[in-house]
């Protein structure tokens, strides 16, 4: 019998708090047997989010470095599902952010031959840094901050 395999999507491009959610002992292990993240192609992080901090290679390697990751792949830039015919995941987990709809995931999958269950994470921790762009604010909050701090010296 073959185990689980669980499949989880993201740009990667600063690790957070709520990037962690999924990899993080036991719980990534309770998802599935082998851990796959998909890493948005920096195109496709252009069109639904913002350009990425790092490119695409850079953050696949970063992730693929997690230890609770076995496997992180580049998606496809044409068609998400292009993806996940590929890797024939048993689950794929979205973060609580992402603007997926689980029900509509899993009615594709099926269309394309795959009996795939679709979950979603809960926010993970209560810290204000669980995205790549708060984290990018707090740091030009603080050297704005800091600059501030020189002039009145």
């Amino acid at each position: 019998m073959r185990g689980q395999n669980g499949k989880s999507d993201g740009l990667g491009s600063v690790r957070h708090n709520s990037s962690r959610s999924y990899t993080l002992p036991p719980r990534g292990k309770k998802i599935g047997d082998e851990l796959v993240v998909v890493i948005a192609r920096d195109s496709t992080a252009e069109k639904f989010k913002h350009h990425p901090i790092m490119p695409e290679n850079a953050r696949r390697f970063i992730v693929e470095s997690l230890k609770p990751v076995d496997i992180a792949v580049l998606g496809h830039e044409d068609d998400i599902y292009k993806t996940v015919e590929e890797i024939k995941p048993d689950i794929i987990v979205l973060g609580y952010d992402q603007k997926f709809d689980e029900k509509e995931i899993e009615e594709e999958c099926r269309k394309r031959g795959l009996n795939v269950k679709v979950i979603r994470l809960k926010k993970y921790g209560d810290s204000d840094l669980n995205g790549t762009r708060k984290i990018i604010y707090k740091i030009v909050e603080r050297v704005d901050d800091l600059y501030a701090e020189d002039r009145h010296s």
